[in-house]
């Protein structure tokens, strides 16, 4: 076990994993755990959640689950105050959630652009002002916002939900950092790639691979400078330098982690 996150406290929202294996925010929670955080994990789905808290407890590590939809404002207060009163004290916000809607901008209905507008923004917006506060009165805080490079370049997938999102969620970030730049509060944004993790199996299959996984597998791969997608694994270590103090200096920014694509589409 690590200490980078020693005696601090990590709220991870979408902490489960998609389907079998490593999603973005299992890893982190998982990570924030070895290197010796407490970990407060949240899922729109109590299963996926205590799944995270499974491992993390088989691991030696500690963390509590937690069910709830964080594109409600009851649901993000009443989340953060069960954490605080769990464990006293909230010192990194990792925001991970986020769902795909593939239909071209003229097929799609306003609910399905409602319906992501809520989950992949307004909860960062809503987990943001909920836990600001409390890091604020605690004189120090970091939280890490997962966005995507489809913030900064398009991939060649029809969903403009998710590009909207994804590019909001980058200055929506800076603007925390600035405000709270003077109160101990650090806002960073993590932008992954093409990532090989259970999310991008049915949303994209059809997409890709023609129904075909590892087709579909094959096809992002290739498109890939490294010949191959990352992983979970690379998002959490990234959020993991941005959560620690070796980030203590670094705010308001983004890290990039999808080996070299968006140098290649620059």
């Amino acid at each position: 076990m690590g200490e980078r996150m020693k005696d601090r406290v990590c709220l991870v929202i979408g902490a489960g994993s998609g389907g079998p294996g490593w999603g973005n925010g299992k890893a982190a929670a998982a990570l924030y755990a070895r290197e010796g955080g407490k970990v407060f994990c949240v899922d729109l789905r109590e299963e996926a959640a205590e799944e995270t808290v499974s491992v993390i407890r088989e691991e030696g590590g500690e963390a509590e689950a937690h069910a709830a939809d964080v594109s409600k404002p009851e649901a993000v207060e009443a989340l953060v105050a069960r954490c605080r009163e769990h464990y006293g004290r909230i010192d990194v916000l990792h925001n991970n959630v986020g769902i795909l809607e593939t239909r071209p901008i003229a097929d799609l209905p306003v609910e399905a652009w409602d319906r992501v507008m809520d989950v992949n923004l307004k909860s960062f917006f809503l987990t943001c002002k909920a836990v600001l506060p409390v890091m604020e009165a605690q004189g120090r805080g970091a939280i890490v916002n997962i966005s995507s490079v489809a913030a900064i370049r398009y991939t060649g997938v029809d969903y403009i939900t998710y590009y909207t999102t994804k590019g909001a969620i980058v200055p929506f970030t800076r603007g925390i950092a600035l405000e709270y730049a003077a109160r101990g509060v650090r806002a960073n944004c993590v932008l992954p790639g093409l990532m090989n993790t259970p999310m991008i199996v049915e949303p994209l299959k059809g997409i890709y691979g023609e129904g075909d996984i590892e087709k579909m597998i094959a096809v992002r791969d290739a498109q890939c400078p490294t010949g191959k997608m990352g992983d979970a694994w690379d998002v959490a270590y990234a959020s993991l330098f941005l959560a620690s103090d070796e980030a203590k200096y670094v705010t308001g920014t983004e890290i990039v982690v999808d080996g070299g694509l968006s140098a290649k589409f620059a």
